[in-house]
């Protein structure tokens, strides 16, 4: 019988070998934490569509926040959820507004983590849309100046990287040019560039309160069925300043994850939503799936189509599990 010279079962015989050609590892290094932040105190509130994920008010959060530094992840991404909500979206860059509170106790008390702030209006418009309106138009120059100036308030709290998510046209831009304005031109920007419309987003919107009022953000978020399309998003937003780039959902886009790596020579991040977390999660209770591998196997995917960074909700978990 013919067997050819290269035999690939050679390096997979045992783990140490298996290891030794791997093309592909995924570290806690690799990981930002998302967290979301309550009014009040004293509160650590599970959210039912994403178990093992919850509300914190600042207090807990602060304490929290010392066991993701703890376990060896290297950087959190924060939501808040407001007391009030306007049309205005005030609450967004008010100086003692709910992330802005959350940051100066972070930055005193768990110095020696990454503090990333998601940067977006949708958590604090009464009507859930990522910009100001017009009757039932979304306008996307009235609402940059308002994305400006939340950046800022949040790297004056203490922020050492903001997140735009509203995908509003220009964002990074009006953003960078406000950061440099106010002395703050070292504060880097990870862009959700390529960021689509999901209908992963599902648990999300429970999480952070954000479900629009009418309609949906097809008008703004990214058409699913588009891929040349990502690399115009992510081309613009890096010639606006931007220092990363995210692709959003992660797990049915690693076309265009893979697709952007390719293209262009900055750090790129993914964002493992909620409803993939929610679905692993759901299986896994159920004993149809084995979560942590399952888990794993997920994240390794996504890097191996060309992440640098992800963000996911498994993250203290995968951090123990790589120990």
């Amino acid at each position: 019988m013919y067997f050819p010279i290269y035999r690939p079962r050679r390096l997979r015989q045992n783990e140490k070998l298996r290891s030794l050609v791997r093309e592909t590892q995924l570290s806690v290094n690799d990981l930002i934490y998302p967290m979301f932040v309550v009014p009040g105190s004293g509160v650590t509130q599970e959210i039912s569509s994403m178990p093992g994920v919850f509300h914190y008010s600042v207090d807990t959060l602060t304490e929290q926040v010392k066991a993701v530094r703890d376990a060896g992840i290297p950087a959190i991404i924060l939501f808040g959820l407001p007391p009030d909500k306007d049309e205005g979206a005030s609450g967004a860059f008010k100086a003692d507004g709910i992330v802005q509170t959350a940051l100066e106790s972070l930055k005193k008390n768990v110095p020696d983590i990454i503090l990333i702030t998601d940067v977006c209006l949708c958590e604090y418009m009464s009507h859930g849309h990522c910009g100001i309106i017009d009757g039932e138009e979304i306008l996307n120059d009235p609402t940059l100046e308002i994305l400006a100036k939340t950046a800022v308030s949040h790297v004056k709290a203490g922020a050492d990287i903001v997140a735009p998510s509203d995908m509003m046209d220009g964002r990074i831009m009006a953003i960078r040019e406000a950061l440099d304005d106010n002395d703050y031109s070292n504060t880097p920007i990870i862009s959700y560039a390529a960021k689509y419309s999901s209908a992963f987003y599902g648990p999300f919107r429970e999480a952070a309160d954000s479900a629009p009022q009418f309609g949906d953000r097809r008008s703004y978020q990214m058409d699913p069925a588009n891929r040349r399309e990502a690399i115009r998003e992510v081309s613009q937003d890096i010639s606006e300043g931007a220092d990363i780039v995210m692709v959003k959902p992660a797990l049915t886009y690693m076309d265009i994850i893979a697709d952007v790596k390719r293209e262009f020579d900055l750090p790129v991040a993914a964002y493992n939503v909620s409803g993939e977390y929610a679905m692993v999660k759901a299986a896994a209770a159920r004993g149809w799936i084995d979560g942590k591998k399952v888990t794993l196997e997920t994240l390794l995917s996504m890097k191996r189509a060309g992440a640098d960074i992800i963000l996911t909700y498994h993250a203290l978990e995968v951090a123990e599990w790589l120990k």
